[in-house]
């Protein structure tokens, strides 16, 4: 699966220091290690007719743990369009919530739109019978509103449009998709790099990629798309209009 993301952060502090010499060596008598939370898929998909998405997130760790559950906007679309339910709730080692979100729109969706969404298990606290940590995973993935009236696409990179003008190099989102893919571009024939600022690419956006060397004779890009559903397919290309021409 392509663009899974994960944090793990420690939640306790280590028990013990031991000062041998002039070295600092920590010492645990066990490590409480915690797999965390795993959903079911690797994007959530929000068809605007159904008025609600569900994924399955399972408890992987050894003990219970309190699922916590975040819808979070991307940086170019902070509009609330969902809730998330349950936000937090406690679920036993090994087994499955489900959560849902539930679609709060004031207008009907004209373009797909990207959120992001994040579960986290916290582990519940347990008696310490020597030095411990405490460890969670967050996974954060995208989620996608799909409009009522917008015919399901299987490959929207193929409607991006590419663009040199001199020495700078464009791609315009003209259609109503949200595309996903790798950040690198590789310019063809000669073979050289560009970079995309970020990993998606809105409805109607216009992004400029960051360009090594010259881009004379540049004739197509191979990009590296995601599916809707997350997962990688074979690289693409996409020929250069010149110019804006």
């Amino acid at each position: 699966m392509l663009y899974g993301e994960y944090w793990v952060r420690s939640l306790s502090v280590i028990n013990k220091l031991r000062l041998l010499g002039a070295s600092i060596c920590l010492c645990f008598a066990h490590v409480a290690a915690a797999d965390g939370m795993l959903p079911e898929t690797s994007v959530v998909i929000l068809f605007e007719e159904q008025g609600e998405a569900t994924i399955n997130i399972r408890n992987t760790d050894a003990g219970p743990a309190l699922l916590h559950s975040v819808v979070e906007n991307v940086p170019e679309d902070e509009e609330p369009l969902l809730i998330v339910t349950p936000p937090i709730t406690r679920v036993e080692a090994g087994e499955i919530q489900l959560v849902r979100f539930i679609a709060t729109l004031k207008e009907p969706l004209k373009t797909q739109r990207l959120k992001r969404v994040s579960f986290e298990g916290i582990p519940q606290a347990r008696a310490k019978t020597g030095a411990t940590i405490g460890i969670t995973v967050r996974q954060n993935l995208p989620l996608i509103l799909h409009p009522k009236d917008l015919p399901r696409h299987d490959s929207p990179w193929e409607l991006l449009k590419w663009s040199r003008a001199g020495e700078r190099l464009t791609v315009h989102n003209e259609s109503a998709y949200v595309v996903r893919l790798l950040p690198d571009v590789q310019l063809l024939p000669q073979r050289a790099m560009a970079t995309l600022p970020r990993t998606y690419i809105l409805p109607g956006e216009v992004l400029t990629a960051q360009v090594e060397g010259t881009l004379g004779g540049l004739a197509e890009v191979e990009i590296q798309p995601a599916t809707v559903y997350g997962f990688s397919v074979d690289r693409y290309r996409a020929p250069i209009n010149v110019d804006g021409s």
